[in-house]
């Protein structure tokens, strides 16, 4: 399958490794003609704000919007979660509006009080060894949005269909089973639409 993964800044190669990993082609998204032949898209951390005026110049706000809204599985990541949210606790953010659910940004402090964590997964048979890098977090989310993990009381995992947000940093560990769990969802849409493998 061909999984996207937003490369307009951010952690976006440690994704594609991760999707090459698993077997399957990463394609590199700048432009919006290139949504249109993905199975699945993943959204990276990085800096959110900058990926929200890099998506906002390179005109792929609505674009993106269209597809996840059309069913594209989405994958989003610490800032990725934030993209993909309704809204933010503080200041102004480019967003999709496609997960419903309200983000706090640096939920967890600055760069150097990023820590890592062991959290238990629902429907993961072990838990997830989570790297927190000023990592957001779910503030308020709607009754659509299942809850797959939390610190503290706090969701850091949710899934709302076909939209996945966490609040860490898969990419950066061993562990692919949210990038698997991406793939799964895209396998069940192309068995659905008969759409290409």
């Amino acid at each position: 399958m061909r999984i996207g993964v937003l490369a307009l800044q951010g952690d976006f190669r440690e994704h594609k490794q991760a999707v090459e990993a698993l077997g399957h082609e990463p394609v590199e998204v700048r432009l919006p003609e290139e949504l249109d032949t993905l199975d699945a898209l993943v959204v990276p951390g990085g800096e959110s704000t900058a990926i929200g005026k890099l998506a906002t110049m390179y005109g792929l706000i609505e674009p993106l919007q269209k597809h996840i809204q059309s069913g594209l599985p989405v994958l989003g990541t610490c800032a990725g979660m934030i993209l993909l949210a309704a809204g933010v606790t503080d200041g102004e953010q480019s967003q999709l509006g496609v997960l419903d659910a309200v983000v706090e940004r640096n939920a967890y402090g600055r760069q150097n009080e990023s820590f890592e964590a062991d959290i238990e997964i629902r429907g993961f048979d072990r838990p997830v060894r989570a790297v927190f890098i000023r990592a957001p977090r779910i503030a308020a989310h709607g009754e659509g949005v299942e809850v797959l993990g939390s610190v503290d009381g706090h969701p850091v995992a949710v899934r709302q269909g076909h939209v996945l947000a966490i609040s860490f940093h898969p990419e950066l560990t061993e562990d692919r089973r949210f990038h698997q769990m991406l793939i799964e969802m895209a396998g069940r849409k192309t068995v659905g639409d008969g759409a290409h493998d």
